[in-house]
């Protein structure tokens, strides 16, 4: 029996290595939530929600089906354990933001909802998508990322107030456990995963989800936050600069999230910009515990004794500026497969009757009609009707 108990010894050692092994659970737990704040995982869910929400009537045109993309659920997680947050073989689509702002994207969407996209894409109901994806499928996806992740770039402009622009996606298998793709993963230790329900018409109904580094996550939260050099917005009585500016700065979707965020994150810093019956800046002040402080505010002359009288001189300064003209004989659309099997000698009909008037455009804007002429050898737009000035005037606006 003796033979069978354990020593003091060996006791103390198997109590020391299970307090080990808490510590260590501990420290894991500790490194599995680290980076985003409550706030800030919500700012980034609408963020999504919004983009994305507006993306998907170009990619319900583009499949011919109901899409619905919702519910964004955003959490963190360790580069370390992506393999078994997707342990089988997925399609992964990278986006590298231009302009605007800068870092990558990485869409994640299942194999199979993959090869509906592309069946779909390719004219098929959906129903029964090949198997294995090939390079045409491939491309098929790649397309329909493109068109939704460029539309979603449109609607963060708005949010952002600044033009947003992004690469060509780039398309690749991901299979963390042959190690196929993984090269498109960034490389930070800790990324922000926003997951999204998506919902094609009766075919799908299943998640795609964005991978980011948390830098990135935040550098988005903090420009939408607290945006630089923006005007000056007369409706809302706010002076560019002013701190309190941040809590009435974009869409209304995003004024609850963002007046939220800004008062956790300080909430003594806030400014107050009032104004008189006449609409000249009275007091300029910050709020605080204690007793607040009022400066007049004085403001430099504008009159000028040299300046242009006004009219005729003022349009001058703008007739030099040049501007594109273009076109456009017709349109068409064509799904990829008629695309792809375009030929030397194929014939593309257009959605305009023979001898119909051309229509051009300045700057992309419709400015008037007319016949195409020839003129030695080289073609030629005869303007046959032309908006009038104040329809013309609307149109550049």
């Amino acid at each position: 029996m003796k033979d069978d108990m354990l020593s003091q010894d060996e006791i103390d050692a198997l109590l020391n290595e299970s307090d080990d092994e808490e510590i260590a659970e501990n420290v894991v737990n500790d490194e599995e939530q680290p980076g985003l704040s409550e706030v800030e995982k919500d700012t980034l869910g609408e963020i999504g929600n919004i983009s994305f929400g507006n993306s998907t009537t170009a990619l319900s045109a583009l499949l011919n089906q109901k899409v619905q993309i919702t519910a964004p659920e955003t959490t963190t997680i360790l580069r370390k354990e992506l393999e078994n947050t997707f342990p089988e073989p997925y399609v992964a689509v990278l986006v590298t933001y231009t302009s605007g702002i800068s870092g990558d994207n990485l869409l994640v969407l299942k194999v199979k909802d993959a090869a509906i996209i592309a069946d779909l894409m390719l004219g098929g109901d959906g129903t029964s998508p090949e198997e294995e994806l090939g390079d045409i499928h491939l491309s098929a996806v790649q397309e329909a990322m493109n068109q939704m992740m460029g539309s979603a770039a449109t609607s963060m402009s708005s949010m952002f107030r600044t033009r947003i622009d992004i690469s060509p996606p780039e398309i690749t298998m991901l299979d963390i456990d042959n190690k196929i793709g993984i090269d498109y993963i960034p490389s930070e230790d800790l990324l922000t995963k926003i997951s999204f329900r998506l919902k094609i018409g009766e075919v799908v109904d299943s998640e795609i989800m964005q991978l980011l580094p948390v830098d990135f996550s935040k550098g988005l939260v903090e420009q939408l936050m607290n945006p630089e050099n923006e005007q000056e917005e007369e409706r809302t009585g706010r002076h560019p600069g002013d701190p309190g500016g941040k809590h009435s700065n974009n869409t209304a979707e995003y004024s609850d999230v963002k007046r939220s965020a800004a008062h956790e994150q300080n909430p003594e810093d806030t400014a107050s910009f009032s104004s008189a019956g006449n609409g000249k800046p009275q007091m300029l002040g910050r709020h605080s515990t204690g007793e607040s402080h009022a400066e007049s505010v004085e403001f430099e002359s504008f009159h000028n004794h040299n300046a242009a009288p006004s009219g005729r001189n003022n349009l001058d300064m703008l007739l030099d500026i040049p501007l594109n003209v273009t076109v456009e004989l017709g349109r068409t659309k064509r799904s990829i497969r008629e695309i792809l099997d375009l030929s030397s000698g194929s014939i593309l009909e257009l959605d305009k009757l023979a001898g119909e008037p051309v229509e051009i455009f300045v700057n992309e804007k419709l400015m008037a009609t007319g016949e195409v002429v020839v003129i030695d050898e080289n073609f030629g737009v005869r303007v046959t009707d032309i908006l009038s000035q104040q329809d013309r005037l609307k149109k550049l606006r």
